[in-house]
């Protein structure tokens, strides 16, 4: 007769506990899964479905007890893992928010703003649109596979210890959230530069008949011009949107391994992840 003891208990617990952590702090900072449409229930639910998925295959956790000083660091730790994980994906969507913001801006679509749940703020209607976009060609092209494999992958890379952080994932998503600026403008320059030449034509045109009233047709025409170039550029916005996605994918699976620094990384069961 096997008896359970104290310490068998604690592992049991403590290996599910922790990989769980680092699971739903991925779900709760993501873009996708962690959407405030999404009923908490639902989120929690998925994250214990994962955990049980992965928790087996997951290297030996350390001997201690959960309920600890030391165990509660190691779950906070866990924790912040996965929300750096999913904050680099979530960066993607804040840039194609920013080419929503620019493009209404210019467009002159700037009051018309709505409550956004996901990023429990205001944003504008062509913001929305873009982020709705951008969620479906996440979908489509399976970058949230893409996710959950980097998160499978990041108990090998960064295996579950009390060892502190290593000082360059934080470097590495400050460095990401660079791209904010730069793809939010690259996103929106067709746009923008569609109506920059529409508003040197309309000075053109006020200069040569001062009798027209500029604020009374220059507001549809920038409107209207807006729309057009947004209706071509969108198939063209597909390429470019799965790329920026997959950067950011790949920059979620990175982020383990630099908060792991020059550590030691855990060997990989056959056939457990890709």
């Amino acid at each position: 007769m096997q008896l359970l003891t104290i310490a068998d208990l604690n592992t049991w617990i403590a290996g599910f506990i922790w990989p769980l952590s680092r699971i739903l702090g991925l779900i709760a900072a993501s873009p996708v899964f962690g959407n405030a449409r999404v009923p908490r229930t639902a989120r929690v639910g998925f994250g214990v479905v994962v955990a049980i998925a992965i928790a087996p295959l997951v290297p030996a956790v350390p001997a201690t007890d959960p309920a600890s000083w030391e165990g509660m660091l190691i779950l906070a730790k866990e924790m912040i893992t996965g929300v750096m994980m999913g904050f680099a994906m979530r960066l993607v969507f804040a840039a194609v928010e920013m080419a929503g913001e620019i493009s209404s801006l210019t467009m002159g679509l700037g009051f018309a703003s709505f409550f956004d749940p996901m990023s429990q703020g205001r944003s504008s209607a062509i913001s929305q649109f873009l982020t709705w976009i951008a969620t479906l060609m996440l979908l489509v092209a399976n970058v949230h596979l893409w996710l959950l494999e980097a998160l499978a992958e990041s108990f090998f890379t960064l295996p579950i210890s009390g060892r502190m952080f290593h000082g360059g994932g934080f470097w590495e998503l400050a460095l990401w959230g660079a791209k904010i600026f730069s793809a939010g403008l690259q996103l929106s320059l067709p746009l923008v530069a569609a109506l920059l030449i529409a508003n040197v034509a309309l000075g053109v045109l006020t200069r040569a008949a001062p009798q027209l009233n500029l604020f009374g047709i220059g507001f549809p025409i920038t409107l209207g011009v807006g729309f057009i170039v947004l209706m071509i550029a969108l198939p063209y916005l597909a390429h470019p949107l799965v790329n920026l996605l997959g950067q950011g994918a790949e920059k979620a699976q990175m982020i383990p391994r630099a908060l792991q620094g020059e550590g030691n990384i855990a060997p990989k069961p056959q056939g457990a992840v890709r």
